[in-house]
C-alpha cells in the first residue's frame, strides 16, 4: 500500500508529537518540515531523516507531500491551510481552527472546491474516557442530560508568554486561556451535551496585566440545544496544572471526567470507574494521549476515502463560537445566542 507523504509546518513544541505520530504510522511517512527558524527545522529534519525548508510555501511545491499538518501560531492557521488545499494537499491543523469566523468560511470554501480532507485536532475526543462517556450519554442509558460543568485550573508564568513572539496577544493567540488551554474543555462538553445554543459569561485578566492583553480568567453558562445548562471556569492563575474536570449530570447518574478517568456516579451515592486512559505519556501531560490515534484515523479517512473520524472545520467551529460570545457576552453583559 502507498504510504501518503507527509510534511510539518511549524517545529514548535507541538509538532514532535506529531512527527512521533507519523514516524510510528502504517499509513504515512515524514517527507519534510518547514519553519521560519532555520535552527528548529534542521534539528527536526535531522532527527527524522527528513528534508527542511524554512520557507513553509516550498513544501506545498512538493509533489511527494499529499497532507500537511499546520502546528504554526494560531493566527496562521486559516491562511495556511487554505494556501496548502489551493496546492492540492490535504490537511491536519492544530486547534483552535482559526481565530476569526471568515477564516473559517475561507477553509470551507477551499475544502470544498478542492475536494480536500481537513481535520482540526481535538485529540481528546479520541481519549478512551471521552469515547466511552459519549457512547453511555448517546446511548440513553444513563436518561437525557441535564446539566454539565468543566473546570480548568492551570499556571502559566510571565516567561511562557515572554519566551514566545505571539502568545499573549489578541492579533496573534486570538485569546488567552479561553482560545488557547481551555478550548478542549469547551469542545468535550459541546460534543458530549449535544451543542451550545447561548452563553453568558465574564472574561479578567489577573496575574499578568502588565505582560499580556488577553484574559487568564474567564467563566460562563452555557445553554444547550436539548435545555441543559453547563457551568465553566477556566483560570491560569492556579500554582499548577491541575487535572481538567468534566461532570455530565444525567437523569438517573452522573458522569465525571478527571485525571485520564471516567467514573459513574450512582444517585444512591456509589461509584465505579468505566474505563481509563492507560498509559504514560512523554508528553506535556496534558496533551492527553490521543494525537496518534487522532492522527492514524486521519490518513485512513484519507486512504479509503472515509470522512466519518475527521473532526471538521465545522465540528471545531463551534467551540470557537462559544469563545466569540463569551467574549460578547463579558463586553456587553447579555446572553449571547450562538
Amino acid at each position: 500500500m502507498k504510504k501518503l507523504g507527509v510534511a510539518i509546518i511549524g517545529c514548535g513544541s507541538i509538532h514532535k508529537v506529531h512527527a512521533d505520530a507519523i514516524s510510528k504510522s502504517e499509513s504515512a511517512h515524514l517527507v519534510c518540515v518547514a519553519d521560519v527558524v532555520e535552527e528548529r527545522a534542521q534539528a527536526t529534519a535531522s532527527q527524522y531523516n527528513c528534508e527542511w525548508y524554512s520557507d513553509y510555501r516550498k513544501v506545498l511545491e512538493n509533489d511527494s507531500v499529499d497532507v500537511v499538518h499546520i502546528c504554526t501560531p494560531h493566527y496562521l492557521h486559516a491562511l495556511m491551510a487554505v494556501e496548502a488545499m489551493n496546492a492540492g494537499k490535504h490537511v491536519l491543523v492544530e486547534k483552535p481552527v482559526a481565530i476569526h469566523f471568515d477564516e473559517v468560511w475561507k477553509m470551507i470554501s477551499s475544502r470544498d472546491k478542492n475536494n480536500r480532507y481537513i481535520g482540526i485536532c481535538f485529540q481528546n475526543r479520541f481519549n478512551p474516557s471521552s469515547v466511552k462517556a459519549k457512547e453511555m450519554i448517546d446511548s440513553g442509558e444513563l436518561g437525557p442530560v441535564m446539566g454539565i460543568k468543566g473546570i480548568v485550573t492551570w499556571h502559566r508564568d510571565e516567561s511562557y508568554y515572554t519566551q514566545s513572539d505571539w502568545k499573549g496577544r489578541f492579533a496573534t493567540e486570538g485569546g488567552g486561556v479561553l482560545i488557547n488551554q481551555s478550548i478542549h474543555t469547551i469542545d468535550l462538553m459541546q460534543w458530549l451535551a449535544g451543542g451550545v445554543k447561548a452563553v453568558r459569561g465574564s472574561v479578567s485578566t489577573r496575574l499578568l496585566g502588565n505582560v499580556i492583553e488577553v484574559e487568564d480568567t474567564a467563566e460562563a453558562t452555557m445553554y444547550f440545544n436539548n435545555d441543559a445548562v453547563g457551568i465553566f471556569y477556566a483560570t491560569n492563575c492556579y500554582t499548577f496544572d491541575s487535572p481538567v474536570e468534566i461532570e455530565v449530570h444525567c437523569e438517573k447518574a452522573r458522569l465525571r471526567l478527571y485525571n485520564d478517568k471516567l467514573m459513574v456516579e450512582k444517585q444512591d451515592g456509589s461509584s465505579y470507574v468505566v474505563d481509563e486512559d492507560t498509559g504514560n505519556t512523554k508528553y506535556k501531560s496534558y496533551w492527553g494521549k490521543s494525537h496518534g490515534i487522532l492522527i492514524e484515523n486521519f490518513y485512513n479517512c484519507i486512504l479509503n476515502n472515509e470522512p466519518k473520524s475527521v473532526i471538521t472545520v465545522e465540528e471545531a467551529f463551534e467551540s470557537l463560537k462559544i469563545i466569540d460570545g463569551i467574549y460578547k457576552s463579558a463586553s456587553t453583559g447579555n446572553k449571547i445566542y450562538i
